[in-house]
């Protein structure tokens, strides 16, 4: 079965250029996921992290 695939990939010209694109795709994602994290404000995640302990929910 892989053999098919791979048969019919390599009759694509330019099939190269995918893995190489899914890979900048999926490293510039997580780049800018770890800059969004690292940049977030630290008073909002601490606020954020109260949310489950408190106590005066309105019902």
């Amino acid at each position: 079965m892989f053999e098919q695939i791979k048969h019919n990939l390599e009759t694509i010209a330019g099939v190269a250029i995918y893995p190489i694109l899914s890979l900048v795709i999926f490293f510039v994602f997580f780049l800018g996921l770890g800059f969004w994290v690292y940049s977030y404000k630290k008073d909002t995640i601490q606020e954020m992290s109260q949310i489950p302990l408190n106590d005066n929910q309105k019902v």
